[in-house]
């Protein structure tokens, strides 16, 4: 299908009556409950992003940054299964979309303090783009067990994906409390975002055949897990040299002051 299709309201309103009689089917709601698991089993690093983008915002923010975080992670989670999942075999995608991912994993563990109203509600924004983009970059695998439990029915991967909304928020509360008293897990989810960073380099189509064309696929398999685990340490290492970095110039400002 092309891209023009998606514009012609024909086509919407077919689909949605073809939806609608699906939903009549106990087949639909069978689907519905595997898009949800799929979703909540492929969505804990999307809890993460949310709950580590929102902790440093104030209290009456971080609501509207988890609901705004969620909706963002599934919204782009349904833009890419209905239009863009080709982009996946694209060569150097994954590769740019990792290096994007790094970056975020090491600004997670930056202190990000707002002061006053202005200022707070941009650092939410901040933290909703951090989510978009970290989200862009993890859903390009997930959107195909997505699609492939959708069966090609547009109503029910919007449907399906809509109801995970809340569970995403749930998650994503949940691991922030544990970040607010817990903050070594504050380290921990930004290894796991590097750890990810390494799995979708990895992957990417102009680097996995070359690797796996010389070591062999247990070679690869074996890469592709010690990439990851070189990422995990290097977002600790320059996160934290970052972190650090930044708290001695507020020192030294604060001092000035």
């Amino acid at each position: 299908m092309i891209a023009a299709d998606y514009l012609n309201p024909a086509y919407w309103s077919a689909l949605l009556h073809s939806g609608l009689a699906d939903m009549a089917q106990p087949t639909f709601w069978v689907a519905v409950g595997k898009i949800i698991w799929i979703n909540i089993l492929l969505s804990g690093d999307n809890a993460v992003v949310i709950a580590m983008a929102c902790r440093g915002l104030p209290s009456r923010q971080r609501f509207w940054g988890m609901i705004l975080g969620a909706g963002v992670a599934v919204g782009l989670r349904i833009v890419f299964t209905v239009i863009i999942a080709s982009l996946m075999t694209m060569p150097y995608l994954k590769l740019v979309g990792g290096i994007a991912l790094f970056y975020i994993a090491c600004k997670l563990l930056v202190p990000d303090e707002a002061h006053g109203e202005m200022e707070a509600a941009d650092h939410l924004w901040r933290a909703v783009r951090l989510v978009a983009v970290a989200d862009i970059v993890m859903s390009l695998d997930n959107v195909i067990a997505i699609a492939a439990a959708a069966g090609g029915s547009m109503l029910l991967l919007v449907f399906g994906l809509a109801v995970s909304i809340p569970l995403i928020i749930a998650g994503a509360a949940l691991i922030m409390g544990l970040l607010d008293r817990f903050p070594i897990l504050i380290w921990a989810g930004a290894a796991l975002l590097g750890w990810i960073t390494g799995e979708v380099i990895a992957t990417d189509p102009a680097i996995e055949p070359l690797v796996v064309a010389r070591l062999g696929p247990e070679g690869a398999h074996q890469f592709e897990l010690a990439l990851a685990a070189v990422f995990a340490v290097l977002v600790l290492v320059v996160g934290g040299l970052w972190r650090r970095s930044k708290q001695q110039r507020a020192a030294v400002a604060k001092h000035e002051a």
